[in-house]
Protein backbone atom coordinates (compact mmCIF):
# COMPACT_ATOMS: atom_id res chain seq x y z
CA UNK A 1 0.00 0.00 0.00
CA UNK A 2 0.88 3.37 -0.68
CA UNK A 3 0.05 6.55 0.60
CA UNK A 4 0.05 9.74 -1.46
CA UNK A 5 -1.43 13.09 0.30
CA UNK A 6 -1.43 16.90 -0.63
CA UNK A 7 -1.10 19.53 1.91
CA UNK A 8 0.35 17.22 5.06
CA UNK A 9 2.84 17.06 7.51
CA UNK A 10 4.42 14.29 8.43
CA UNK A 11 5.72 12.13 11.52
CA UNK A 12 6.17 8.79 12.02
CA UNK A 13 5.11 8.30 15.23
CA UNK A 14 1.73 10.47 15.18
CA UNK A 15 -1.31 10.64 13.05
CA UNK A 16 -0.80 12.88 10.02
CA UNK A 17 -2.14 16.45 10.20
CA UNK A 18 -3.07 19.13 7.58
CA UNK A 19 -1.16 22.43 7.32
CA UNK A 20 -2.64 25.54 6.25
CA UNK A 21 -2.92 25.91 2.64
CA UNK A 22 -1.63 29.00 0.57
CA UNK A 23 -1.70 30.29 -2.96
CA UNK A 24 1.50 28.41 -4.20
CA UNK A 25 2.15 25.80 -6.55
CA UNK A 26 5.27 24.26 -5.36
CA UNK A 27 5.53 20.31 -5.11
CA UNK A 28 7.73 18.52 -3.08
CA UNK A 29 8.35 14.65 -2.02
CA UNK A 30 9.26 12.73 1.05
CA UNK A 31 9.21 9.53 1.71
CA UNK A 32 9.61 7.42 4.77
CA UNK A 33 9.62 3.72 5.55
CA UNK A 34 6.83 2.48 7.45
CA UNK A 35 6.06 -1.18 9.24
CA UNK A 36 2.34 -2.42 9.79
CA UNK A 37 1.48 -5.63 11.66
CA UNK A 38 0.13 -6.85 8.13
CA UNK A 39 3.43 -6.53 5.93
CA UNK A 40 5.81 -3.56 5.63
CA UNK A 41 5.30 -1.00 3.19
CA UNK A 42 7.05 2.47 2.07
CA UNK A 43 4.80 5.59 2.17
CA UNK A 44 5.30 8.49 -0.27
CA UNK A 45 3.64 11.77 0.46
CA UNK A 46 2.92 14.38 -2.08
CA UNK A 47 2.95 17.91 -0.94
CA UNK A 48 0.85 20.42 -3.08
CA UNK A 49 0.31 23.77 -2.11
CA UNK A 50 -2.90 25.26 -3.70
CA UNK A 51 -5.35 27.46 -2.25
CA UNK A 52 -8.76 27.13 -3.66
CA UNK A 53 -12.00 29.15 -2.67
CA UNK A 54 -15.65 28.61 -3.58
CA UNK A 55 -18.44 31.09 -3.60
CA UNK A 56 -21.52 28.56 -3.21
CA UNK A 57 -23.29 28.29 -0.38
CA UNK A 58 -26.52 26.89 0.75
CA UNK A 59 -28.43 25.79 3.68
CA UNK A 60 -27.87 22.24 5.01
CA UNK A 61 -30.49 20.24 4.79
CA UNK A 62 -31.68 16.57 6.28
CA UNK A 63 -31.62 14.49 3.42
CA UNK A 64 -30.54 14.60 0.01
CA UNK A 65 -34.10 14.39 -1.43
CA UNK A 66 -34.46 17.86 -0.30
CA UNK A 67 -31.51 19.07 -2.18
CA UNK A 68 -31.96 21.18 -5.81
CA UNK A 69 -31.81 20.07 -8.91
CA UNK A 70 -28.03 20.56 -10.10
CA UNK A 71 -27.72 22.75 -12.66
CA UNK A 72 -24.33 22.90 -14.76
CA UNK A 73 -23.58 26.28 -14.79
CA UNK A 74 -21.10 28.58 -17.59
CA UNK A 75 -18.69 29.08 -15.40
CA UNK A 76 -18.36 25.39 -14.91
CA UNK A 77 -18.57 24.45 -18.70
CA UNK A 78 -15.65 27.11 -18.85
CA UNK A 79 -13.82 24.92 -15.81
CA UNK A 80 -15.00 21.93 -18.03
CA UNK A 81 -13.20 22.76 -21.50
CA UNK A 82 -10.07 24.27 -19.80
CA UNK A 83 -9.81 20.55 -17.84
CA UNK A 84 -10.70 18.04 -20.70
CA UNK A 85 -11.72 14.35 -19.54
CA UNK A 86 -8.60 12.09 -18.87
CA UNK A 87 -8.63 9.71 -21.52
CA UNK A 88 -8.77 5.63 -21.06
CA UNK A 89 -4.94 5.15 -21.62
CA UNK A 90 -4.21 7.44 -18.45
CA UNK A 91 -5.52 4.51 -16.25
CA UNK A 92 -4.06 1.72 -18.00
CA UNK A 93 -0.60 1.54 -15.90
CA UNK A 94 0.73 -0.02 -12.56
CA UNK A 95 -1.99 1.66 -9.57
CA UNK A 96 1.36 2.98 -7.45
CA UNK A 97 2.22 5.12 -10.89
CA UNK A 98 -1.60 6.08 -11.34
CA UNK A 99 -1.73 7.24 -7.87
CA UNK A 100 0.74 10.40 -7.91
CA UNK A 101 -0.76 11.39 -11.77
CA UNK A 102 -4.61 11.32 -9.82
CA UNK A 103 -3.02 14.00 -7.30
CA UNK A 104 -4.74 17.45 -8.20
CA UNK A 105 -6.93 15.88 -11.22
CA UNK A 106 -10.61 16.61 -10.33
CA UNK A 107 -14.26 14.52 -9.77
CA UNK A 108 -17.26 16.03 -10.90
CA UNK A 109 -20.93 14.84 -10.74
CA UNK A 110 -23.38 17.21 -11.78
CA UNK A 111 -22.46 20.77 -10.14
CA UNK A 112 -20.31 19.36 -7.67
CA UNK A 113 -16.33 19.09 -8.47
CA UNK A 114 -13.72 18.30 -5.99
CA UNK A 115 -9.94 18.68 -6.58
CA UNK A 116 -7.85 15.18 -5.69
CA UNK A 117 -5.69 16.07 -2.36
CA UNK A 118 -5.08 12.28 -0.80
CA UNK A 119 -4.95 9.01 -2.63
CA UNK A 120 -4.24 5.02 -2.04
CA UNK A 121 -2.48 2.58 -3.90
CA UNK A 122 -3.46 -0.87 -3.69
CA UNK A 123 -1.89 -3.62 -5.47
CA UNK A 124 -2.95 -7.79 -5.49
CA UNK A 125 0.01 -8.56 -3.72
CA UNK A 126 -0.94 -6.16 -1.07
CA UNK A 127 -2.52 -7.76 2.17
CA UNK A 128 -5.00 -4.90 2.38
CA UNK A 129 -6.10 -5.12 -1.15
CA UNK A 130 -9.79 -6.40 -2.11
CA UNK A 131 -8.11 -8.21 -4.91
CA UNK A 132 -5.78 -10.57 -3.07
CA UNK A 133 -8.20 -12.96 -3.02
CA UNK A 134 -9.18 -13.30 -6.40
CA UNK A 135 -12.15 -11.96 -8.37
CA UNK A 136 -15.81 -12.81 -6.65
CA UNK A 137 -19.59 -11.17 -6.73
CA UNK A 138 -18.23 -8.26 -4.64
CA UNK A 139 -14.81 -7.72 -5.93
CA UNK A 140 -15.35 -8.02 -9.72
CA UNK A 141 -15.01 -4.13 -10.55
CA UNK A 142 -11.94 -4.07 -9.50
CA UNK A 143 -10.64 -6.75 -12.00
CA UNK A 144 -11.78 -4.29 -14.59
CA UNK A 145 -9.78 -2.63 -17.01
CA UNK A 146 -8.36 0.33 -15.69
CA UNK A 147 -10.44 3.87 -16.08
CA UNK A 148 -13.37 2.39 -14.36
CA UNK A 149 -14.90 2.89 -10.87
CA UNK A 150 -15.17 0.56 -7.80
CA UNK A 151 -17.46 1.92 -4.59
CA UNK A 152 -17.40 -0.49 -1.45
CA UNK A 153 -19.60 -0.01 1.50
CA UNK A 154 -17.15 0.48 4.70
CA UNK A 155 -18.63 -0.55 8.10
CA UNK A 156 -22.20 -0.98 6.23
CA UNK A 157 -21.99 3.01 6.04
CA UNK A 158 -19.26 4.60 3.83
CA UNK A 159 -18.99 4.74 0.30
CA UNK A 160 -15.11 4.18 -0.66
CA UNK A 161 -13.93 5.16 -4.02
CA UNK A 162 -11.36 3.92 -6.03
CA UNK A 163 -10.04 4.22 -9.36
CA UNK A 164 -9.58 0.68 -11.01
CA UNK A 165 -5.76 1.01 -11.88
CA UNK A 166 -3.77 -1.27 -14.94
CA UNK A 167 -5.01 -3.69 -17.58
CA UNK A 168 -8.24 -6.19 -16.62
CA UNK A 169 -7.81 -8.38 -14.37
CA UNK A 170 -5.24 -6.85 -12.89
CA UNK A 171 -7.07 -6.33 -9.68
CA UNK A 172 -5.51 -3.10 -8.68
CA UNK A 173 -6.68 0.26 -7.29
CA UNK A 174 -6.16 3.70 -6.12
CA UNK A 175 -8.75 4.88 -3.20
CA UNK A 176 -10.00 8.34 -3.42
CA UNK A 177 -9.04 9.72 0.68
CA UNK A 178 -9.88 13.28 0.28
CA UNK A 179 -10.08 16.52 -1.69
CA UNK A 180 -10.75 19.81 -1.57
CA UNK A 181 -14.13 21.36 -2.60
CA UNK A 182 -14.47 23.73 -6.39
CA UNK A 183 -17.40 23.91 -7.00
CA UNK A 184 -20.86 23.17 -5.53
CA UNK A 185 -19.97 23.95 -2.25
CA UNK A 186 -24.17 23.92 -1.29
CA UNK A 187 -24.89 20.77 -2.43
CA UNK A 188 -21.64 19.38 -0.84
CA UNK A 189 -22.39 20.67 2.61
CA UNK A 190 -26.15 18.83 2.31
CA UNK A 191 -24.88 15.54 0.88
CA UNK A 192 -22.63 15.93 3.89
CA UNK A 193 -24.95 17.16 6.61
CA UNK A 194 -22.61 20.15 7.45
CA UNK A 195 -22.11 23.36 6.64
CA UNK A 196 -18.50 24.24 6.55
CA UNK A 197 -15.62 25.10 4.47
CA UNK A 198 -12.82 23.62 6.86
CA UNK A 199 -11.39 20.33 5.45
CA UNK A 200 -12.85 18.06 7.55
CA UNK A 201 -15.64 18.32 5.34
CA UNK A 202 -13.91 16.30 2.60
CA UNK A 203 -10.97 14.82 4.65
CA UNK A 204 -11.60 11.14 4.42
CA UNK A 205 -12.54 8.66 1.94
CA UNK A 206 -16.30 8.00 3.16
CA UNK A 207 -16.30 11.87 3.17
CA UNK A 208 -15.60 12.25 -0.76
CA UNK A 209 -18.82 9.20 -1.53
CA UNK A 210 -21.16 10.80 0.07
CA UNK A 211 -20.47 14.28 -0.93
CA UNK A 212 -20.65 13.07 -4.40
CA UNK A 213 -23.49 10.89 -3.75
CA UNK A 214 -22.09 7.62 -4.55
CA UNK A 215 -23.13 4.01 -3.99
CA UNK A 216 -22.49 0.85 -5.31
CA UNK A 217 -24.33 1.12 -7.93
CA UNK A 218 -21.25 3.16 -9.38
CA UNK A 219 -19.02 -0.14 -9.35
CA UNK A 220 -17.58 -0.67 -13.02
CA UNK A 221 -18.79 3.35 -14.07
CA UNK A 222 -16.37 4.68 -16.63
CA UNK A 223 -14.54 7.65 -15.51
CA UNK A 224 -13.29 9.03 -19.39
CA UNK A 225 -17.09 8.85 -20.19
CA UNK A 226 -18.64 12.55 -21.14
CA UNK A 227 -21.80 12.38 -19.87
CA UNK A 228 -22.10 15.53 -17.82
CA UNK A 229 -24.58 13.83 -15.32
CA UNK A 230 -22.04 11.29 -14.58
CA UNK A 231 -19.17 11.05 -12.29
CA UNK A 232 -15.99 11.63 -14.07
CA UNK A 233 -12.37 12.38 -13.61
CA UNK A 234 -10.64 15.18 -15.52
Amino acid sequence: MVLLKVNATINPMKKIHRQKKDSNHNISVQKIATKTKASSSKTTTVKLKNKHKSKDSKPNSESEENLPKPQINTTLIVFMDKFPILTRDFYQIDALDLAPRLLGKFLRRDDVVLQITEVEAYRPNDSACHGRFGKTARTAPVFGPGGHAYVYICYGLHMMLNVVADKEEAGAAVLIRSCAPISGLGTIQQRRGIKTEKPILLAGPGKVGQALGLSTEWSSHALYTADSRVLLCI
